[in-house]
């Protein structure tokens, strides 16, 4: 990636005429190796390249899969492994550096792989496929290393259906970027997503099994782990052997010698990227890679250019948990202030780092929301601007708007600053993020900051009186509501045939989730008909909530809270008879915890047998309609609220939408049910129902606002109809009715003369689609049990028939899994997140 960008630097400037050969030893043309985890999620090596054009411009001659052997600084010649002897007037080093693997017996075994390269992933991959075919098992994986490239891979892993458990010899994931607190905060992310994780933990052995791969880790303390891939994460080292052979200047640690000008210790080599050593420092980022790619292509320009160091800000790039670190996230500066906001219980954890006078912002660390990052890390070094509590916790105030200064990084990739942004819009003619991504190279890697690209953009097409563009992704040029426009009056009914009518590309974790909910809406088939499968988020794709230890939770519907005693039977049997741990939810339903995957359908029979249905508490879709007891039983109830939390919860169960949908109905003002903190407050008066809009609770809780009074029950729920389709028509991609509410044109005016008045001649269409909804609806559980089709996604073993081996026996080990016993290693027992799984002969 360095030398690519190298080269292309070379190649922009104004009458520069360089002639420039660039040898490789892979096999591919330059990759972008940031985005490596997204080729298990399809990508192919194509998809990741790097702009071709730079290789096929006529100044520049392109070698690959061969590597330079030697170096011979006084001909000024380098010599490949193929014979070819190469001169130059210049050279540069950009071999970046290799993975490591630990000096443990075994550490070379089948089974055990770097995450590095293309051939890396894709042997990954292939072993995968080979070995559960092979054991005809679920596989189980371990990572080694829980650095930011160990968690990566952890996901890796768990794309390709791999149980996954990393092992971490620090006290702490991602030590080089969190303090303790937030280590520990990633931590209980992590394993909400069903990874295991170990600290503090040594590997001291790797065992193969009888086909000779790797099958098992003991650690320091003598315990043993099974496992049937091993991924080392644990570092890297400067690729420095060509330049120790030609005797150039080497630091002790690894790494060729630069200066500010990124010149080794022969003034005609240059060494940038990862196999280059600053200020005795080699660091595996791209970021810095990147600066030191422009500043040695200036300096062989004849300009004048330094390296200023190091930047080490980093981002974690595994779906589902936001990470970000920036600037001095330990406080190393004297004197420095920290300013703390963590909630354990939604997994948030932020910190900023200020100067002693709390005035200048010196860094960061943002773990569970780091959607700040991108605002907050050009400040790094310059004056915050407002109340820092206030870039931490908004709900307490709003975040201060100050325009980043010309000077501020926000690409830190790249090195492309504010101004430079602002001067794609205002100079270059760049009409969108995506124009100035393709004019700067802003967002181009990581892609981290692209958040504060697109405010800076809007902000300055404003200045200018032109339109913004709110485009889903980089694959849909249209925003979430042009899109559910479009396909509704195209009638397209797959992602693939809208994707190529209105889109490009394959598509991505943004628009294929955001096309499966308006799919929901529009056409209303089941979540696992057809391609429309691969669409649907981790937990759509089952059915259930994926817990920490790799089991499931299965939430029934109990409309209104409302359950029989029959009911209630029915469920204390079922969590008996497959031993699942229940819970009343906040929701007034019943949650049981710890169901396998193949247990599921299993599960799922019984409950239907006895009258339930699924609760939908795994989409993005209708969870509860929460009620009192309301007229039938309280002696201040004025109404009866829980007929018509039933009534709310039958009609809009099973409707998707942008976010998770709250609804809550209270008989009367004293507001037991806690209607004002939902999406759709309910509460009873003498004259009728008043109904509330735009509250949720959460990380950012807000109370909804009032927009009608004393309604009948007819009215009420007409204009519960209109406000859910209206916001499922318009809202963006993830957003709740609290923020929509808060940016709809007119405010809850607005909203008034568009559901009571239809301003917008809409009302029809809307109640029409509501009714669509209604009549369409079927129980998701329901019809899975009755397509032999879909219920083969729910077999964790590939000889498993109607029912599970009679010779394996799960034993529960509540709260973490235990070693196996030596006992039980010699009768075979191998260990299954959460679980021993006793093999009996």
């Amino acid at each position: 990636m360095v030398a690519h960008r190298f080269v292309e630097s070379l190649l922009r400037a104004p009458g520069a005429t360089p002639r420039v050969t660039l040898i490789g030893e892979e096999p591919a043309p330059p990759y972008d190796r940031v985005a490596l985890t997204s080729f298990f999620a399809g990508a192919s090596p194509d998809d990741l390249e790097l702009d071709p054009g730079v290789l096929t411009d006529e100044r520049v001659r392109f070698v690959s899969h061969d590597r330079v052997t030697s170096i011979d600084l006084r001909a000024r010649a380098v010599r490949t492994g193929s014979g070819r002897t190469l001169s130059y007037d210049a050279l540069v080093l950009a071999t970046g550096s290799t993975a490591l693997r630990p000096s443990v017996d075994g550490a070379s075994l089948p089974g055990c792989y770097v995450y590095r390269t293309l051939d890396d992933v894709a042997a990954i991959r292939d072993h995968v496929a080979r070995r559960r075919a092979q054991l005809g098992r679920p596989l189980r994986g371990t990572v080694i290393g829980g650095g930011l490239l160990g968690l990566e891979a952890a996901g890796a892993l768990q794309t390709l259906d791999v149980e996954c458990t990393v092992v971490q010899s620090s006290d702490r994931l991602m030590s080089a970027q969190l303090d303790r607190a937030g280590g520990s905060i990633l931590r209980r992310l992590i394993e909400s997503k069903g990874i295991e994780v170990r600290t503090e933990t040594r590997t001291t052995r790797i065992d193969p099994d009888v086909s000779g791969h790797a099958a098992a880790l003991q650690f320091q303390d003598g315990s043993m782990h099974e496992t049937d891939i091993v991924i080392f994460t644990v570092g890297v080292r400067p690729q420095d052997a060509l330049a120790r052979q030609a005797q150039l200047g080497v630091h002790p640690s690894g790494g060729v010698i630069i200066d500010a000008r990124c010149r080794t210790t022969d003034p005609h080599v240059f060494a940038i990227g990862e196999v280059a050593s600053f200020d005795g420092r080699s660091v595996g980022l791209v970021a810095p890679g990147y600066a030191m790619a422009e500043v040695a292509a200036t300096v062989l320009l004849g300009g004048d250019a330094a390296f200023p160091g190091y930047d080490d800000s980093t981002k974690l790039k595994l779906s589902g948990v936001d990470v970000a670190s920036f600037g001095d996230a330990m406080a190393t500066t004297p004197n420095a202030l920290d300013v703390v906001f963590t909630d354990p219980v939604n997994g948030v954890y932020k910190k900023l780092v200020l100067s002693d006078d709390a005035k200048t912002l010196l860094g960061g660390i943002l773990v569970g929301d780091a959607s700040a990052y991108g605002s907050l890390r050009p400040l790094v070094g310059a004056a915050l601007g407002g109340d820092p509590a206030a870039y931490l916790a908004p709900a307490a105030g709003s975040a201060p708007t100050t325009e980043l200064p010309d000077e501020a990084v926000v690409c830190s990739c790249s090195s492309v600053t504010a101004g430079r942004i602002r001067a794609a819009v205002h100079e270059d003619g760049c009409a969108d993020a995506a124009a100035v991504k393709a004019c700067t190279k802003a967002g181009a890697t990581c892609g981290s900051c692209m958040f504060a690209v697109k405010k800076i953009v809007g902000t300055e097409l404003t200045k200018l009186g032109r339109s913004t563009s709110n485009a889903l992704c980089e694959h849909f040029g249209m925003s979430r509501r042009q899109l559910f426009d479009a396909v509704r009056v195209s009638g397209l009914t797959t992602f693939s045939t809208i994707i190529a009518r209105f889109g490009t590309g394959r598509g991505c974790d943004v628009c294929k989730p955001a096309l499966a909910s308006i799919l929901a809406v529009l056409v209303g088939e089941h979540v696992l008909d057809g391609e429309n499968a691969t669409l649907q988020d981790t937990n759509d794709h089952v059915m259930a909530n994926m817990q920490k230890d790799g089991t499931y939770s299965v939430v029934p519907r109990m409309p209104g809270g409302e359950v029989t005693p029959a009911g209630l039977i029915a469920i204390g049997t079922i969590a008996d008879t497959f031993g699942l741990y229940t819970k009343i939810t906040g929701g007034q339903r019943i949650d049981m915890f710890g169901a396998r995957l193949e247990q599921l359908p299993l599960i799922w029979r019984q409950l239907v047998d006895a009258g339930f249905e699924s609760g939908q508490a795994y989409g993005k879709a209708l969870r509860t309609v929460k009620s009192c007891v309301g007229s039938t039983w309280c002696r201040y109830g004025v109404l009866d609220a829980v007929g018509m939390a039933v009534r709310l919860e039958l009609r809009y169960r099973g409707l998707r939408s942008p976010h998770k949908l709250k609804v809550g109905v209270s008989g009367c003002a004293r507001e037991c049910a806690e209607a004002r903190s939902k999406d759709v407050g309910v509460i009873a008066t003498e004259s009728g129902w008043n109904m509330y809009v735009g509250g949720n609770g959460g990380f950012s809780p807000r109370h909804a606002e009032l927009l009608a009074t004393d309604l009948d029950d007819d009215a009420l729920i007409r204009a519960i109809d209109r406000f859910f389709m209206y916001y499922i028509r318009t809202a963006d991609r993830l957003q709740r009715t609290a923020g929509w509410c808060m940016e709809l044109e007119g405010g809850l005016d607005g909203l008034r003369a568009v559901i009571f008045d239809d301003s917008l001649g809409i009302c029809d269409d809307l109640d029409a689609a509501m009714t669509a909804h209604v009549d369409r609806y079927e129980d998701e559980w329901a019809a899975t049990l009755r397509d032999p089709a879909k219920l083969r996604r729910f077999e964790s073993f590939v000889n498993a028939a109607d029912t599970p081996d009679p010779s394996l026996a799960y034993v529960a080990e509540r709260g973490q899994v235990r070693p196996a016993t030596a006992e039980e290693r010699e009768m075979g027992a191998v260990l299954i997140a959460g679980t021993t799984l006793e093999v009996r002969r």
